[in-house]
């Protein structure tokens, strides 16, 4: 069983000497991944719900600092050498596929070859209409969008005329160091989302699930591999319980349901002096006894 952590980016893990101290004590301590998740723009309401709390209101102060992750993971990325990074997740349809192809392909190069791209579809309808991009269809878009950056990441020549990019004959280098090999981790619950993991996925990355709760996903997640002649162990699984309350006995029912990684999702001290302590502090409570499952 594989520790992620999902703290940099937001708030006090916007700060670039916690990022620093973060990365290099995460990597020190055995920590397998850093997630970075991803808003262009926040509001102070919004009528779209967060599929993630009670009151539909997204977590995170609409005036917080928050990075774009791609930015985040390189910097980190130049402190450590060995621990994965990954977007948790990249709202891929706000974005040109073509640009943000060269951004993957750019970090994945100057990491070493050590990034995973975990991708949703969105859930905000208020950020997307600020940027000026279709809400309706976001699920097809994403979808295109992630066949044209693969085909960006292993041609020497590409072109594509699809529904929404069209485009002949351009070159694009450099190719990540991963090329085709890059993992694509799908975020997202719904039946829908389980069926982009099964038919174009690498992983999956859950959220807010309990050790039951990620079960019964899992089993459905591998009947629809199954429905598409995949090999459930070809998929990587990682889960980040968010609000549910676990304890370190929970790693063990979470690895029987088929987990790779369990991800924890807090936040940095607001002293800097403390952070190295805090990350080690996560480690102890976490790490060992995931290394004795």
């Amino acid at each position: 069983m594989k520790i992620g952590l999902f703290a940099l980016g937001i708030g006090t893990g916007a700060r670039p000497q916690t990022i620093r101290q973060t990365a290099e004590a995460a990597e020190r301590t055995g920590f397998s991944t850093l997630w970075v998740g991803e808003h262009v723009v926040l509001f102070d309401r919004h009528a779209s719900r967060y599929p993630y709390s009670q009151s539909g209101q997204f977590a995170v102060s609409s005036d917080s600092d928050f990075l774009d992750p791609f930015v985040t993971l390189t910097y980190a990325a130049a402190f450590t050498s060995k621990i994965r990074l990954a977007t948790g997740i990249c709202l891929l349809p706000e974005h040109n596929p073509l640009v943000v192809a060269k951004e993957i392909a750019t970090l994945d190069r100057l990491s070493g070859g050590r990034f995973t791209f975990g991708v949703g579809i969105g859930w905000l309808a208020e950020e997307f209409a600020a940027l000026g991009i279709a809400f309706p269809r976001r699920a097809q878009r994403t979808v295109e969008y992630l066949k044209v950056m693969r085909k960006l990441w292993t041609e020497e020549v590409t072109s594509f005329d699809g529904e929404f990019v069209k485009f002949d004959g351009v070159r694009s280098f450099p190719k990540p160091l991963q090329g085709d090999r890059l993992p694509v981790f799908f975020g997202g619950e719904s039946p829908a989302a389980l069926k982009r993991v099964a038919k174009h996925g690498n992983g999956w990355h859950g959220f807010n699930l309990d050790p039951v709760e990620a079960k019964a996903k899992i089993d459905e997640l591998h009947a629809l591999l199954r429905d598409n002649g995949r090999d459930p162990k070809e998929i990587e699984i990682s889960i980040s319980p968010y609000t549910k309350r676990i304890t370190p006995d929970d790693l063990k029912r979470y690895r029987d349901a088929g987990v790779n990684e369990i991800v924890i999702v807090t936040t940095p001290p607001q002293d800097e002096a403390q952070v190295i302590a805090w990350v080690e502090r996560l480690s102890e409570k976490w790490i060992g006894p995931a290394s004795r499952l």
